[in-house]
């Protein structure tokens, strides 16, 4: 089960580290141009704030995830 935590109330060290770590992973896919964390931080973050995006805790992993909003539906959430 998958536990919805709101990014804005993260304090901002919390959430800067925690879009640092999913950006950096295997997988991360931007595309056919190279951006740097920042960037790509920066980027995600406009995701959360506009809605698009939330921040999911897996709790089999114990790692937490940006999913798209859209995609919400496919989450047993808590």
């Amino acid at each position: 089960m998958d536990t919805l935590i709101p990014y804005d109330s993260l304090a901002a060290e919390t959430l800067e580290a925690i879009l640092d770590d999913i950006v950096s992973r295997e997988g991360t896919d931007y595309g056919d141009y190279d951006l740097t964390v920042e960037q790509k931080r920066e980027q995600a973050l406009r995701y959360l704030k506009c809605g698009d995006a939330v921040l999911l805790f897996d709790t089999e992993s114990e790692t937490i995830k940006m999913v798209l909003k859209e995609a919400l539906t496919h989450y047993d959430l808590m």
